[in-house]
Formats: structure tokens, sequence, C-alpha cells
């Protein structure tokens, strides 16, 4: 370790390392928030005569802006895993926040459509990577008591990020917000220069020493401490192993029965978190405002009613940081869940008897808008990100996390491509209502099939998926986190 991070070498217990380090990790979603978030109040500003832009933006302009993220996410985010193990998860973080400062320059230098396009193609890299890197990395420097606080940090800064570009929309120039937004990633990426590797990859590259070092550093205690040293055999003990083993990571995935089964887990929840129509809500908030006006009056401009959906998001994902270690993963996921299939269910009611010509009272759909985002962000989108790392070694998370954020990324494309085209086929009320069945679907499975993760380790886990709660043999090699 370098010179500075032996000044903070705490020799007390205090585990405040682990804390700073975890906040230092999540800053870059929360400039990749502030990129999403930029967005959605500056339409209207590009597609007029007087906005930003030397011209005005057309439709198709807004369309690429608004897809080409995800589309250059799914390319790019197939070899993630793969790097963030072959070069490890520092390297590949300050490649990804090199990236938001990229998009943020090229804002800064034009804001042309062409441009404006570029920069948000750029944007596919942290799109991806802040969903796979960052998890793991969080992950990798928790200890096992505090990873669901440290990692629910995650969605917490990207919704700061979001509300900050609501706000900073609402309130500054446009060249000064992009200012702010580059600010940002340069300065995270300076000082992320000076922090360690995690202990694992430090493991998976020899430097048995250094892990030793790095994990004393940031449990506070001397490198000589006897839970250090056992922790660290352990990460050996489990390299070596995968050595004599072999196998190839995907050999593992589908071969070794709870690994299969914490795949599938993983992949289940990913998805219906995904097609809980969270994101369809965040985007067309706006409909749903206008329609409810005609039946109630709602004192709140545009921008401001976007202001208080980045709060809603903002106290959920406080809420998520508070509790997920005291209500455990699985208790969180099922209520959160219900939660938001109640909402969905709700505005589909809504829609539906509206559409007849019955009058319902316009304050329903916002109540249930609102009770959907603030659920979604107080536990279905945080844990599907944590129990990735929670129900994977080191040596798989990589892999794992690459192919769930494919699958999170085709199905956020899916949505925003077609979206439109559907309602108009079969109505809006019906695809509210398909993804309540979703979110219903999401919390049946979770009380069926998830196994309870919090504070366990990945043999104790797999030990459960596998049916056997009994302890293993000595003389089999013991899996950890």
């Amino acid at each position: 370790m370098n010179i500075v991070l032996t000044k903070m070498m705490w020799k007390s217990g205090t585990r405040i390392n682990q804390y700073l380090f975890a906040i230092l990790i999540t800053i870059p979603l929360l400039s990749f928030g502030m990129i999403q978030g930029w967005l959605s109040p500056m339409i209207a500003s590009l597609q007029s005569p007087g906005g930003p832009s030397p011209e005005p933006y057309n439709s198709n302009d807004i369309s690429w802006v608004t897809s080409v993220t995800y589309i250059s996410a799914i390319i790019l985010g197939a070899p993630m895993g793969h790097l963030t193990d072959k070069y490890g998860r520092k390297v590949m973080t300050l490649a990804t926040t090199l990236s938001l400062i990229i998009y943020w320059q090229i804002k800064l230098l034009c804001l042309e459509p062409w441009a404006l396009i570029m920069a948000r193609a750029i944007a596919g890299i942290p799109c991806s990577a802040c969903y796979i890197v960052l998890p793991i990395y969080l992950k990798e420097i928790s200890d096992i008591d505090l990873r669901g606080a440290l990692g629910s940090l995650l969605i917490l800064n990207r919704n700061i990020g979001y509300l900050a570009s609501y706000v900073g929309a609402d309130l500054l120039a446009v060249s000064t917000m992009l200012w702010l937004g580059l600010m940002v990633p340069v300065i995270v990426f300076f000082i992320f220069l000076i922090m360690p590797e995690t202990p694992e990859f430090l493991v998976k590259q020899g430097k048995v020493d250094e892990a030793k070092t790095v994990l004393a550093w940031l449990r506070g205690v001397s490198v000589v401490n006897r839970a250090v040293e056992q922790d660290i055999d352990n990460i050996v003990s489990v390299e070596k192993q995968t050595k004599i083993d072999a196998k190839s990571v995907w050999g593992t995935i589908l071969h070794d029965r709870p690994t299969f089964k914490a795949f599938i887990i993983t992949l289940v929840i990913k998805i219906t978190q995904q097609f809980d129509g969270y994101l369809i809500v965040l985007i067309y908030a706006g409909f749903v405002f206008k329609k409810a006006s005609d039946s109630v009056t709602i004192p709140l401009t545009p921008n401001k009613q976007v202001m208080m959906i980045g709060v809603l998001q903002l106290l959920g994902s406080i809420l998520a940081t508070c509790i997920v270690e005291k209500t455990g993963r699985k208790l969180l996921l099922v209520s959160t869940s219900f939660t938001v299939g109640v909402g969905m269910v709700a505005l589909s009611a809504w829609f539906y008897m509206t559409s007849l010509g019955f009058w319902l009272p316009g304050w329903v759909p916002v109540v249930a808008m609102c009770v959907c985002i603030f659920a979604d962000a107080a536990g279905f989108q945080p844990i599907s990100y944590i129990i990735i790392t929670d129900l994977f070694t080191f040596q798989l998370r990589g892999t794992v996390s690459s192919f769930t954020n494919i699958c999170a990324k085709i199905s956020n494309f899916i949505q925003m491509k077609w979206f439109t085209d559907i309602c108009n086929l079969v109505g809006i009320h019906w695809t509210f209502l398909f993804f309540g069945v979703v979110s219903f679907g999401a919390c049946i499975y979770t009380m069926v099939r998830f196994p309870e993760t919090r504070q366990k380790t990945v043999a104790e886990i797999y030990s459960k998926l596998s049916g056997n709660d009994e302890e293993k043999d000595e003389n089999k090699t013991e899996v950890i986190p």
C-alpha cells in the first residue's frame, strides 16, 4: 500500500476505512445517475429553438439519445466481467471513471445532436460497469455484517445523482450543470489512484502479503491479527482449489448444482425487477401527472414533479440502507416486490376504469406511482444487485454480473423502444397489469426459492441450496464469500 493510506491505518478495530472506501467506490454511480437524470428535464429544452443546442432536436434525435446508451451497454457489458477478473477491480473502476469524464467533456464542448448521441453511446460504458464492477469491488472490501448496508449505497448514490440533476436542471444554467457533472468524476479519478485493490484479487495475483495488509487496513487492526490471517488463508485455499479443479467459469455455473440454482435465482430476480415497471413509471411520470390533473389540481411544474420523484427514490434508498441488515434480504425483497405489484395493479385499474368513462379520484394514480417508485428503491432494486455478490465466490462474480447486466439492459431497451407501441395496441392498463403480475410473481418466487443470505458465507448458502444444512466434511475445502 502507498504511504498516504498507511497514515490511515487505525489500530482500534474501527472500520471507518470500509465506510469511506465504500462511499468513494459508489460515487461513479452517482455521476452516472446525474447522466441519466439530466436528460429527463432537458428533453423539452433541447427540442426548442432557443435551447442550448445550436439546432433543435427532432423526434428521431431524441429517440437515439434515449436508446443508444442501452445499445452500447449491451455490447460493452459482455466482456466487462472478464476484464474485471483479468485486470482487477481498481483498474476497471478507473476506466469507468475516465469514461464518465469523457462523457461530460463532450457535452461541454458541443451539444449538437451528433455530439450528444456520441456522448450517450460512451455512457454505455458506465451503464454496464457501474452495475458489474462496483458491486464486486464493494462486496470484496466489506465485512460480512456490513455488505448489505454498504451494497445499498450503490442505488442510494445513483438516486442522489438523479435528484442532483433534477434540481440542477431547474435552478442552474446548462453550462454550470455540465461543469458540476465533470467535476465529480475528475475528483474521484485522482483520489482513486491511491486506493488499494481488493484482498481477493490480490490473492489471485499472488500478492498474499499485500492482501493481508489491505484487509487489516480495512478492518483497522494489525496485520498479525488472527482473524485477518484466517480469512486470507481461506481465500488462498479457495484460489488453490479453483486452480486444481481447472473448470471453466461457465462449466462451474452450469454443472455445479448449488451454483446453478444460485444462478437461476439471480437471473429470475434480476429480470423480474427490470420488468416490474419502475423504468416506465419514471419515464412516463409526467403523463400520469397530466392525466391525474384532469380531476385533481397538482400545483407543481413539470420539473418540480420530476424532483418529487427523485426525492421518493432517495428516501426509498435511504430506508434500504438503514434496514437491509436488520430485516434480511428475503423479507425486504418479498415486501417491496409485493408493494410494487399493488401499485401497478392500482395504476392499471385506474386507467381501465377511466377509459370506460367512470370517474375516479385523480390522486389514485399519483399515489400508486409514488408507492411503486418508493418500494422499488427501498428493496426490490438494491437487493437485485446485492444478491449477486452474496451468492457467488469471487471467481464467478464478474461473469454472473456481466450476464445478468446484459439481460437487464436488453429488457430496458425493449421497454424504451416498444412501450408506446404496445400501449397503443392493447391499452396502457394491460401494460401496467403485466408489470403487476411480474412483481407478484417475483414475490412468490422469492418466498419459495430464495434463501436468506444475510451474514452467511457462500458455503452456508450453497449448503442450504443443496438441501444439506449439516456441516460439510472437514476434508472439503471451505468456500468463502
